[in-house]
This record gives C-alpha cells, structure tokens and sequence, in this order.
C-alpha cells in the first residue's frame, strides 16, 4: 500500500500535510508529493541542499512574483535563500500565498516542519516544530530501525530532550515504550498540533517482521493519542494502516418470525447480545455499539458491566436500515471502519474478526466479508469509513449488502462454515445449542 492510500488520500488531492519528526521525513515528503500529478513542497525550517534535486523544480521566494514560476505539474520545492549549504525557512507570507495556490490548483502543499538532521528519532526543542494552524493533517515520524541501540546523539536528534520526555537516561537501549512515550507526550510528537489537525503517526524503517510486530504492538496503544498509525518501510512502500475498528451489534429487531425476542436466547450460560458484545471487545472492536429498539431495557440490561455504548432507535419498525443509521452515527469521529454484527449469531469466533481488522490493515478494503467454501458469502462484515455515507442513505429493510454493486467488494477466504448460521426459527436455535 503506498503512502497516498495509507493517509487516505486517494480521494483527494487539495490538503496541507504537515510533517515532523524523525527517520524517514524526507523520504516521506517527497514520496508521497510523486503520487500526485503535481505538488508543492515548502519547508518552514532549514532544508539541506542535498534535498533540492528531489524536487522537478526549486523555487528560491524572494518575494511573490518568484511563486508565479511554480509549473503546472510535478513537483515543485519552494524555498528561502540557499546559506551555508541549507536553505533559509519560507516566510508566512509565501507561505499564506502557498495555501491559497494549492487550494486554486486542487494539489497537495506539503510542509516539512522541523529539522532532525537525518537522525532515527528527535524530540523537538522550544521553538519547534514550526507547524502551520491551517494544516489539515500532521504526520509524525520515528524510525524504529535503532531499537536496541543506546539513546545519545548518534541516532536521536536532540538526544537531552528525548531523555527528559521518555525516562531514559543517555545510554540507555533506546525501547519501543520510550519511543512511544515521546510521541504520545504534549512536548514530544503531539506539540504544537493544531486541533482541528487530522493526527497519523507513521513507524517508519519497520523492514523486519519482527520490527513489523513491535510497530503494531505500539500501534494500538498509540492510536489513544493519533486518528491513525503507519508500520512499515518507506523505501518498499510496505505500509499498514492501524485504526480503530468499531463494532456495530444490530440488536433492535422484535424477532417476529421466531416468536420471542432472539437478543435474549441462551448460548452457553449468557444471553445471545452479551455473547456478541464480548466477543466483539475480545476481538479489540473499538467502541462497540450496540443499537436496541424493540424492548430496549430488556436488551440492555443484559449488557450491564461491559464497555459498550447503547444506541436507541425508535425507528426500528421501519426496517433494518435505520439501525444501520443508528449505529453509524452513534461512532466517533475518526473510525476508520466498522464490523457489522447480528445479535442471532453468538457463535461467531473472534478469530474470524481479527482476522478482517488485519486484512484491512494491510489493503484498505472498501468492504470485506468472509467466503465460506470458496463461494458464500458470510458474515460479519467489515465496511471502511468510506462507504458510511452510503450505508446511512439506505431506506426499508435492508442491510449493508444494498450498496455493494456501488463499492468494490473483496472476500476473506475462511474454513468454518458456523459464519453461515443463524437463528431464524425455533429448530435453529436447538440446532445451534447441539453445537455447543
């Protein structure tokens, strides 16, 4: 997955992505400014000259007119005047006519923010990073190739103030805890982030399966403090995108066909929707809603002691659609997808989650669903942030499936034909019981 996919910019071309940190911003920078048609590069601190040639074009701003020069494709670098080797920051006056000409273009701005001197790690010294408000996402950079290696100068970029923020002392093996900790700190990665900033976090020099590994572990306790986490190697373009994946258990139904409410069936000791629920927060669903209607006090009182939020849809009578409503707009901002499960289906194992949540991680499906014996199609199934508002303008009875001729659809191939089962009827659920 290259980096345009993995930030989410493949719908998109007009953004001003700020970028800060250490190993691999350059590559980063550049390489994302070639997977667009044309992009404008700039930097608010120091550049090194050897950075130049990476650029189509490079434009020294000595005052507006210069910017008149920026071609009409590729990529262009603007920048101040070339001293000692290093090029002189822009001023916030090239860099407001920078933002209004990406923005008349439709292209990309994209802003290296603060130096690191071609170090792994850094943490930043008062006066930086310097990032732009108007930047509408920062990326975050740390390279984990120096795991291991003992913290000082040699491979972190202000070394003193890594140790202040990580508690590591100099000489220290530098660990994924402290690297963590720095980027998750008020005075480390998240300084001076403008709040309306869309955050990602990218761990970078990832080219081993085990440093692949320690970059999903750190993931998952970093995605607290970041809308999304990047593991991988730049220079491959092997990239995995970690978001938080929520849980959305459709539980509103009145079970008319059955005759009595399915939501509180028995399944090993445990009401069918408590099963589904802890079984979705096993699976690492975050957060886990679930949607009720049809004697909501009922349902949701057997969910008492567990993190789950409870949606209520009064409109449940009107068909499944409008809990699919429910339970998108009940998600907080910056979920990256959904699973959809049905409170008939407490047998569904948490592998088969998991194993949808790391699939899309790795290719960003718009939809994935289970194939059960090379041909049918089972859930649950996963639905990326992309195709909410398509889920939301269903209408009648009808579930996610409505919109797969409008988003491409891809299967995980799975073995255990249980996904297929529900309970509709009194002989499914004694059925479902021998399968115990």
């Amino acid at each position: 997955m290259n980096l345009r996919r993995a930030l989410r910019l493949d719908q998109t071309s007009h953004q001003v992505i700020s970028f800060v940190g250490a190993g691999g911003k350059t590559t980063a920078l550049f390489q994302l400014a070639r997977q667009f048609p044309q992009a404008i590069v700039t930097a608010t601190t120091h550049l090194g000259a050897w950075q130049i040639p990476l650029a189509d074009q490079h434009i020294i701003a000595s005052d507006l007119d210069d910017l008149k020069k920026i071609p009409s494709h590729g990529v262009a670098l603007v920048t101040g005047e070339i001293e000692n080797d290093r090029t002189k920051p822009i001023n916030s006056n090239t860099l407001l006519w920078l933002r209004e000409e990406s923005t008349s273009r439709d292209i990309p701005l994209l802003i290296e923010a603060d130096g690191a001197r071609q170090k792994s790690l850094k943490a930043p010294a008062e006066h930086e990073p310097a990032i732009p408000e108007f930047s509408d996402m920062i990326v975050v950079l740390a390279g984990l190739g120096v795991l291991g290696k003992p913290l000082g100068d040699e491979h972190v970029h202000r070394a003193e103030f890594f140790s202040q923020l990580s508690g590591l002392q100099i000489g220290d093996p530098i660990t994924a805890e402290s690297i963590s900790r720095v980027l998750a700190h008020l005075q480390g990665g998240l300084k001076n982030i403008p709040p309306t900033a869309r955050r990602v976090c990218l761990l970078n020099q990832a080219d081993t399966p085990e440093l692949q590994s320690i970059g999903g572990s750190m993931a998952h306790a970093l995605l607290d403090h970041f809308d999304s986490v990047l593991v991988g190697f730049l220079l491959n373009s092997a990239l995995q995108t970690f978001e938080r994946c929520a849980g959305i258990i459709l539980a509103a139904g009145e079970s008319t066909r059955f005759g009595s409410l399915k939501q509180l069936l028995d399944w090993k000791g445990k009401p069918f929707v408590r099963q589904v629920a802890e079984t979705a927060l096993q699976a690492g669903l975050w957060p886990v809603v679930a949607v009720t209607g049809a004697y909501a006090a009922d349902v949701e009182s057997t969910l008492n002691g567990l993190p789950v939020s409870i949606v209520r849809n009064a409109e449940y009578q009107q068909g499944q659609s409008t809990s699919i409503h429910a339970g998108v707009q009940g998600l907080p901002k910056g979920i990256g997808a959904a699973i959809f499960l049905l409170a008939d289906q407490p047998q569904i194992p948490v592998d088969v989650i998991r194993a949808l949540v790391e699939s899309h991680t790795r290719e960003m499906q718009s939809i994935l669903a289970p194939l059960v014996l090379e041909e049918k199609r089972a859930n649950p199934v996963l639905f990326d942030r992309i195709t909410f508002p398509d889920l939301i303008k269903l209408t009648g009875d009808v579930g996610g499936r409505a919109i797969f001729d409008k988003h491409r659809v891809e299967y995980l191939p799975w073995h255990d034909d249980i996904l297929l089962f529900d309970v509709d009827k009194p002989e499914d659920y004694q059925r479902l019981k021998e399968m115990e």
